[in-house]
């Protein structure tokens, strides 16, 4: 499959069956996501592996958008470690988190997983519950799995602003 058709093929998956994930396809999404560029290849990022049970639960927990899924992946960055842009002082950390987190989603779709990026979780208590996380910048949430056979996009999904109110040619 091409990379545009991935990119139209994939949906946020809000439904999980309850087949188990196997490890090996947990590393392949991990190994592609170590590949993703960041700014000056600094690689202010940690990637968060939620995979004992008490850490699925925690996860069940900390966030209502699990969707039945067994596997998780967190994605945090560290504002200590990233390049700072220096007209204005940007820090990167937060975008090179979401290239990272992007090259996870993509790739969980492209080995035939379906995953929705999620946002909403609570990060005092992750932090609290794991002191790893205390650095990061927690930016997304990837509950991994494979989609429900009644499972579907919502009806957001279709709708798509024009490439006129998108792109400004100048």
């Amino acid at each position: 499959m091409n990379f545009k058709d991935l990119a139209e093929k994939r949906y946020s998956c809000r439904k999980f069956s309850n087949k188990k994930v196997d490890r090996q396809l947990l590393d392949q999404i991990i190994e592609t996501a170590i590949k993703a560029p960041t700014a000056v290849n600094k690689q202010p990022y940690k990637i968060f592996l939620l995979d004992s049970e008490e850490a699925k639960n925690n996860i069940k927990k900390a966030s209502s958008c699990t969707f039945g899924a067994d596997a998780f992946l967190m994605v945090g960055g560290r504002k200590e470690d990233a390049w700072v842009r220096a007209y204005d002082n940007r820090n990167f950390a937060d975008v090179d988190a979401s290239i990272v987190a992007t090259h996870i989603m993509m790739q969980i779709y492209a080995l035939g997983l379906a995953t929705t990026w999620v946002g909403h979780f609570d990060v005092p208590f992750l932090k609290q519950t794991y002191p790893q996380m205390q650095d990061y910048d927690l930016v997304a949430l990837f509950p991994i799995g494979y989609p429900a056979e009644d499972g579907q996009p919502s009806a957001r999904h279709f709708e798509r602003k024009t490439q006129e109110e998108i792109l400004a040619v100048l």
